[in-house]
């Protein structure tokens, strides 16, 4: 049997029908019973039923408004006194599931007295129009939104603080992206044998001595290597016109 779901607000109609074979709770006189229905915070009572013994008849009719979770209700069979306080008969629960799956329920529901004897039977007709149908009530069916004040949490414990920055540590964190393959990966091998570098050029040893450690190391580049400056006291060979300089051209 399929529980329907969804019933928060819709109405269930419940007819007290009789009660049978009720546990007398007079000894000289006939009983006066009346039933009362208690669902949620609804409760009901049925007229007092004068002399109805143990098998007064009722045939009240009440209406309930269904509350979502709650599929029962609570019968009570009271005698009624005029002098002392009212008898309890018997009490017991209706269940709702019948109702609610099929649309209707007709039945005896048994009583029980305190001590957990039988007290008789309750006779009710219950009917639930929206049984083959889909919920449409826009009731809530849980516990109503509670919007939360700056600074709480509608939660047991607030979640935890989440920092704006990561804190800093000994190693840098690891990067989300992938490592850059080397630049070498993006080209294909060359086809063309490698060519070694050419030997550099030949210089024949000088035929000066060393340069003397008083002078500086002179000037050298690749196209123009060093070259080691004349030892102390070497002079140039006199040119042909020694003092003259050559005649100017005309």
């Amino acid at each position: 049997m399929s529980i329907p779901y969804g019933i928060q607000g819709q109405l269930l109609e419940v007819t007290v029908v009789a009660c049978n074979k009720l546990k007398d709770t007079e000894w000289i006189s006939r009983q006066d019973p009346y039933v009362c229905l208690e669902y949620g915070s609804t409760k009901f009572r049925t007229r007092t039923c004068t002399d109805g013994g143990k098998n007064p008849t009722f045939q009240e009719k009440f209406v309930f408004t269904l509350i979502e979770g709650l599929r029962e209700i609570n019968v009570v069979v009271w005698n009624s006194n005029t002098v002392n306080s009212d008898d309890l008969i018997g009490s017991g629960k209706v269940q709702l599931q019948k109702v609610l799956s099929q649309g209707f329920d007709d039945t005896a529901w048994p009583l029980q007295t305190k001590k957990g004897r039988h007290a008789g039977e309750v006779r009710l007709i219950m009917h639930y129009a929206n049984a083959n149908k889909p919920a449409t009530s826009h009731a809530q069916s849980g516990p109503p939104y509670v919007t939360p004040t700056p600074g709480s949490y509608p939660y047991s414990v607030a979640p935890p603080h989440i920092a704006s920055h990561p804190p800093p540590s000994g190693h840098p964190a690891p990067s989300p992206y992938s490592t850059a393959p080397p630049p070498s990966a993006f080209y294909p091998a060359s086809p063309y044998p490698t060519v070694p570098p050419p030997p550099a050029a030949y210089h024949p040893a000088s035929p000066y001595p060393p340069q003397s450690a008083a002078y500086p190391t002179p000037y050298a580049s690749p196209a123009y290597p060093a070259q080691p400056y004349p030892p102390q006291g070497y002079s140039y060979p006199l040119g042909q016109y020694p003092g003259v300089y050559p005649p100017r051209s005309h």
